[in-house]
């Protein structure tokens, strides 16, 4: 992981929603305590239990945010895109953090140190209120996830996270292709499912005629019979 200095990083947090608010002196005062991080695919970002010095927003790549049982099995918590931060909640409980974080593929990031931010909560409360609201969101879809881990059969998760990551094109299609953003054992994971119940179902979905299989790539021949079956 190094820190480069060929961005506009005042630039990129002035994009943010976060700080849309913020005055430019603001925004540079913030870009003075952000640094670039570069971490190639398998890298390890931070392991759980080291201190949260700040939040982190992905530019590029992918992140994985996961935690390791006592028996040495993986959870998935979260998968980070381009766009999205992470470790918020973390910096504001002032614990360390509590999963690991690990690129899935080559990632571009900022840190966002908590000493500047702070410095800039102390004066807009505005910014302090998009913060709770961004978290709140954050912990409403973590509630959401948690209820379909324990009300839903695995079979009904699988097929509502095909058409959550339906693309925005194709939501008056008749059919549609949905890309898996990492490996099938990490979005497995992520549905609290083994990589083997997960492959089990995709193949009952293929042999219910409801998707086709290439590789990453998820074929739904008839998207209006999957939105029936998962009714």
């Amino acid at each position: 992981m190094n820190p480069t200095s060929n961005l506009d990083i005042a630039a990129l947090i002035g994009r943010l929603p976060l700080f849309s608010s913020m005055l430019p002196e603001e925004i540079a005062r913030i870009a003075r305590g952000t640094r670039e991080i570069r971490a190639a695919k398998g890298d390890i970002l931070f392991h759980k239990g080291d201190p949260n010095l700040g939040f982190h927003l992905l530019l590029s790549g992918q992140i994985k945010l996961a935690f390791t049982s006592a028996q040495g099995n993986e959870k998935v918590v979260e998968i980070i895109s381009p766009g999205q931060t992470f470790g918020e909640a973390i910096m504001f409980m002032d614990t360390p953090y509590i999963v690991f974080a690990q690129a899935l593929a080559d990632s571009q990031m900022l840190h966002i140190s908590k000493a500047a931010l702070y410095e800039e909560l102390e004066n807009d409360p505005r910014l302090a209120r998009k913060m709770l609201a961004s978290m709140a969101m954050r912990l409403h879809q973590l509630m959401n996830d948690m209820e379909g881990y324990s009300l839903h059969s695995g079979k009904e998760r699988i097929i509502a996270y095909l058409l959550r990551e339906l693309p925005a094109s194709a939501e008056h299609d008749k059919s549609a292709t949905v890309s898996l953003p990492t490996t099938k054992g990490v979005v497995a994971s992520r549905l609290n499912l083994t990589q083997e119940h997960f492959s089990r179902i995709l193949h009952e979905l293929v042999e219910d005629r409801l998707i086709i299989v290439h590789g990453r790539d998820i074929e739904i021949p008839d998207l209006g019979r999957l939105r029936s079956y998962a009714a």
